[in-house]
């Protein structure tokens, strides 16, 4: 049927045709600028969602300077990390369908390992009957895997020993049982490993680590898992005892300190916590002999780092004039007056440079001063060295320190003693610059040494996650557990500075303990260590 011309429509038609057009395009406009609101609103969206993206990413360059600590860093990273992934997932929910990648912009995933165990899942259609009713031919598969976790289940080891018995003698005769770590106990030493490793690596306190037990099927008490640690920690001393006299063999030593809350039995009765340390030692990233050794104690005094390296203490009633004269290295170290004893009773004084340059990052960050700026660029020129030549030999290090860190080094001292003169005392300013021209000689002696860091921050890498744990230990409940604690820790973490999975070496050290002679408790000792049928 075709539509009737204009021509033969009268006025009334006309009128009403008109105002049908009328109406149409004034839906089709409202349509129209609904869509532009509409893509207007989502613009601006993804601008402030972009925006917010950009901060967040300033803000986690920022966690890796020195704007944070330690313990600051590590969590503020995992929420950026979290809230970038959440940005990227709603502007792609906002933005226009953008055509596919080409393969090579496109990133692929690497494949999951081999020896993980793999259940298939197969989706095959409901009929291979094809429409037209020919029956459908199999051409291929697409394979997609994904990565599941389930939590841990127990078993059980059955230790059957069979009786023996001659009958003419009634001798009875009956294979040994091996030694375990807890002498008739419930559980393996693999079970010991998982409860230290959860406890003083992954920061997951006793009581947790009893409801994930629950949930695996078994409860064990708090009081049993408590117990297990406290056997452990006892037979584990010897070991830790022989890694501080590995440690401190060594001629070049960091040092440390991280406060812990601890609670005493006099602050008990009102909750308060007592104000605890926890000191670190390591060797350096150029030894060897990778090991770090924590020491727990109840305050922050001078005489803990003393009695660490065997140095005599003011208040010691023995008479030390037979003895051995203690540690005598180098020791790297902050400027806390706690280590100033040391250095005169024959250990010298290594500076950490990282601590003068935070003096001058600070007053870049808070008040753009030039004279900051200057000094960052000179001490960036220093560890620009050290980066060239962290892996050359000691000799090799000291040759290119003495060539090139030397003169920059000189210039920086001549620029901050003249800088230091045209600023006043008691300013922001000659704060920083007294700081490193007061410890020059201790800042500038790696450059003498090829043995010798730059700075402390390889200890402060240390201890860092001690820093975070703190968030999960809420306290040590004694000096002892304190101790016992530190004592493992130096274990499990000396143990991933050698590049060993922690649970394997600490599983593979209860096994063997208890029947090893103690004359060879090092062949234990992480930087030695080789699993049970590798050679050593």
């Amino acid at each position: 049927m075709t539509a009737p011309s204009i021509e033969s429509l009268n006025p009334e038609q006309m009128r009403q045709m008109l105002l049908a057009l009328t109406r149409d395009m004034a839906t089709k406009d409202a349509i129209i600028q609904r869509q532009n609101h509409d893509i207007t609103f989502k613009q601006a969206l993804i601008d402030k969602l972009t925006h917010e993206m950009a901060v967040l990413k300033r803000l986690k360059f920022a966690a890796q300077s020195e704007g944070f600590n330690a313990e600051q860093r590590s969590l503020l990273e995992e929420t950026i990390d979290t809230d970038l992934a959440a940005l990227a997932q709603e502007i792609e929910a906002l933005a226009p369908a953008k055509a596919p990648a080409q393969d090579k912009q496109t990133p692929k995933r690497q494949p999951l390992p081999d020896h993980l165990p793999r259940r298939e899942f197969v989706h095959e259609p409901e009929s291979t009957t094809c429409r037209c009713g020919c029956q459908l031919k199999r051409i291929g598969q697409d394979v997609a895997e994904k990565l599941d976790y389930q939590p841990g289940v127990f078993t059980v080891e059955r230790h059957i020993r069979g009786k023996w018995v001659c009958g003419q003698c009634e001798t009875l005769i009956q294979a040994p049982v091996a030694a375990h770590i807890i002498d008739k106990g419930l559980p393996t030493a693999g079970l010991l490993a998982q409860v230290l490793v959860a406890k003083f690596l992954d920061h997951l306190p006793l009581y947790r680590q009893e409801h994930i037990f629950e949930r695996a099927g078994l409860a064990i008490s708090r009081s049993t898992l408590a117990q297990w640690v406290g056997d452990c920690g006892a037979q584990l001393q010897p070991l830790v005892d022989a890694l501080a006299a590995e440690l401190l063999s060594h001629g070049v030593l960091h040092a440390d300190e991280t406060p812990v809350a601890m609670l005493k039995p006099a602050n008990l009765r009102d909750g308060k916590t007592h104000r605890a340390y926890l000191w670190s030692y390591c060797t350096t990233r150029f030894n060897a002999t990778q090991a770090v050794v924590f020491d727990f104690a109840d305050s922050r005094g001078g005489q803990h780092v003393r009695s660490f390296l065997g140095l005599p203490n003011a208040d010691d009633s023995t008479d030390t004039r037979d003895t051995k004269p203690g540690w005598q290295g180098r020791l790297v170290t902050d400027d806390f007056s706690g280590y100033k004893a040391c250095y005169a009773m024959g250990v010298t004084e290594v500076g950490c440079m990282a601590h003068a340059r935070r003096k001058f990052h600070e007053l870049w960050v808070h008040h753009q001063s030039a004279i900051g700026e200057q000094a960052l660029k000179l001490i960036g020129m220093l560890y620009d060295v050290e980066r060239e030549v962290q892996v050359h030999s000691p000799e090799q290090r000291q040759a290119e320190r003495q060539e090139r860190s030397k003169p920059v080094a000189d210039s920086l001292h001549q620029w901050l003693t003249q800088q230091r003169q045209k600023v006043p005392d008691g300013s922001a300013t000659a704060r920083a610059i007294d700081y490193s021209l007061n410890r020059w000689t201790a800042l500038t002696r790696y450059i003498d040494d090829g043995e010798l860091p730059i700075d402390n921050n390889w200890v402060e890498n240390q201890i860092r996650p001690i820093a975070l744990g703190r968030k999960n230990w809420l306290f040590a409940g004694s000096l002892r557990a304190g101790k016992r604690a530190a004592a493992i820790m130096s274990l499990v973490h000396s143990a991933r500075l050698n590049g060993h999975e922690p649970y394997a070496y600490l599983k593979d050290v209860l096994e063997r303990l208890p029947t090893l002679p103690a004359k060879r408790i090092e062949e234990l000792l992480p930087h030695r260590w080789r699993p049970t049928g590798l050679p050593a």
